[in-house]
């Protein structure tokens, strides 16, 4: 902590709080001013460090006895106390790892109940729910794709108002067949605004992740959400799956969005049944990451 001062004279002698810091008077006439301005050391930095450590091999240790079954959904865990014994730590690693496990989806806690394992329902990165390539990998299935055409085209009205742009205004699409463990799985349409489409238009597409390749390039892809739904095969839909037209499949519609919360992907994939199913914990007294909406 640095502290610098300044002096002035004539002020009556009291001590005042201010954002800035202190101002003192040391009783002779004069009034310090002390402004302190905070200066991070490296024993702050590796303090700092030794917490996200401890938190984190603490929920690494919590999350492998519930993976490992050593807990079983029902069970309580061990209050913050015994943790805090076992692992020789403060009460916050303790609640920062309680709060990762909650937000994992692998625990549930209230005021004044203990933490108890919920029924398991594994739960992804980020990269696992956005990119195919790598929610195959994940799975231990290999992933593929045949693409059937990548063009420049301009943007109808519902995709416009998906990515943000004007109608007619210029896009990158991709339709692919994606495949899992070379069989058909997956029809892919990918939508991109230009100018995260142009990192597309020189990529070979059938090489593997378009996202991945996207997130190397340093395109800003922060957040995402998804529509999921029952849809009947089209034509196309059809005579890459395998199934006649009309045949149920499931979509998932995704918006993906930069840091700062503007479109750059609006996506429609279709799955065979059977392929994937979607699984969420729902927690009494915490916000699901689900919404149930009428007809979207």
């Amino acid at each position: 902590m640095t502290v610098h001062a300044i002096v002035t004279s004539g002020l009556p002698s009291r001590v005042w709080g201010l954002e800035s810091g202190l101002v003192i008077d040391p009783g002779d006439g004069r009034t310090c001013i002390y402004l302190l301005r905070s200066r991070t050391t490296e024993s702050d930095r590796e303090a700092d460090m030794s917490t996200t450590q401890q938190h984190r091999d603490i929920a690494a240790h919590l999350r492998a006895a519930i993976r490992n079954g050593d807990v079983t959904p029902g069970d309580p865990l061990p209050s913050e106390s015994e943790l805090c014994e076992r692992f020789g730590s403060s009460r916050g690693p303790v609640r920062q790892a309680m709060a990762t496990l909650r937000a994992e989806g692998l625990v549930s806690s209230g005021r004044g109940r203990r933490t108890t394992v919920l029924d398991m329902v594994p739960t992804q990165s980020f990269d696992g729910v956005i990119s195919y390539s790598e929610w195959c990998r994940q799975s231990g299935l290999e992933p593929g794709q045949v693409t059937q055409s990548v063009a420049r085209r301009p943007a109808d009205a519902a995709l416009a108002a998906a990515l943000g742009v004007a109608t007619g205004a210029p896009v990158v699409s991709v339709f692919r067949l994606r495949l899992l463990d070379g069989e058909p799985a997956m029809v892919e349409r990918l939508n991109y605004t230009l100018e995260v489409g142009r990192h597309v238009l020189g990529f070979d597409t059938d090489s593997g992740s378009i996202y991945q390749h996207l997130i190397e390039q340093g395109v800003d892809i922060d957040n995402a959400t998804r529509t999921i739904d029952a849809v009947g095969a089209d034509e196309d839909d059809a005579q890459l799956l395998g199934v006649p037209v009309g045949s149920p499949l499931l979509r998932v519609r995704r918006r993906a969005f930069t840091r700062a919360g503007t479109p750059v992907e609006a996506s429609d994939d279709r799955y065979l049944p059977g392929t994937a199913s979607f699984t969420v914990n729902s927690i009494r007294g915490n916000q699901s990451p689900l919404s149930m909406v009428v007809g979207a």
